[in-house]
């Protein structure tokens, strides 16, 4: 059975990518948000089994949505994605309760299967 997907970008461009990419992959898109708070209602109305969330969001960024998202029994599993690698993040990457992290350049259906089933390392 496909795994569905929220994505979580604030740009339509970038979604739309992401849609087709993940789409030929094998998963099932259910929905998109375009910030945090979409991002938090549109969990709560599809139940995705994972969130493709950027970091770099308006109003609360990716870290503090991550939070947000993860922790109930029925939780989400979130990969976090940015236009910056990894590096950029440090800490914050470590500390998120995230699954992993992808950058845009690299992700692909593949990247974003490994990071669930646990073959990339996580934040």
């Amino acid at each position: 059975m496909a795994r569905t997907v929220l994505i979580v970008d604030d740009h339509a461009e970038f979604r739309s990518a992401a849609r087709a990419m993940l789409e030929l992959g094998g998963f099932t898109v259910v929905g998109e948000a375009a910030d945090g708070d979409d991002a938090v209602t549109e969990c709560a109305r599809v139940h995705p089994d994972v969130v493709l969330l950027d970091v770099m969001l308006p109003g609360e960024d990716g870290f503090a949505v991550a939070r947000r998202l993860v922790g109930a029994d029925d939780s989400p599993m979130v990969v976090l994605t940015s236009t910056r690698d990894a590096a950029g993040f440090g800490r914050r990457l470590a500390a998120t309760p995230a699954r992993g992290f992808v950058a845009k350049h690299e992700l692909s259906a593949a990247a974003v299967t490994r990071i669930l089933d646990g073959g990339a390392a996580a934040p």
